[in-house]
């Protein structure tokens, strides 16, 4: 297949942190597997990780939406992983989409909080993914001297 027709050329103009590059290796890694586990998992993890009752009437919506979750997920760490293989360049950009997305779900989760016993990793995880996203970021936008 010829890819050009599909895709830009490569682009691999990156001069920032080679830290904050595995970091977004990282958070591709298991933006991957989590959406993954949404999508195959039979509850799609809104029971077995999120703790959410899904033996109720409508658990089944619960499920489904999770599982339609998991796939917009996936989607975003496709993102992630162009710009990792394809254009570095991007890196800068799809870290500052990490810290939207996380500030975005915290802010969504106040407006909006889950009722379980306990807080799921999800929701946890982002309080710790965002000022590290934040702090990637700002290595991410400093540009490193070129080697040689």
């Amino acid at each position: 297949m010829d890819w050009s027709r599909f895709l830009p050329p490569p682009c691999d103009d990156y001069r920032g942190s080679r830290l904050a590059y595995y970091f977004l290796i990282f958070v591709a890694v298991v933006s991957t597997v989590r959406s993954l586990i949404h999508i195959f998992a039979p509850d799609g993890g809104a029971g077995s990780i999120a703790g959410l009752a899904v033996d109720v009437e409508g658990g089944a919506n619960i499920v489904a939406m999770f599982g339609q979750w998991g796939a917009s997920q996936l989607i975003l760490a496709l993102f992630y992983w162009l710009a990792i293989l394809r254009y570095r360049s991007l890196v800068p950009f799809m870290l500052a989409m990490v810290v939207l997305e996380q500030t975005l779900r915290i802010a969504v989760g106040q407006l909006k909080p889950v009722e379980v016993a306990a807080p799921p990793p999800g929701e946890i995880g982002s309080y710790i993914l965002l000022p590290l996203s934040a702090l990637a970021l700002i290595l991410a936008l400093r540009q490193t001297p070129e080697e040689g």
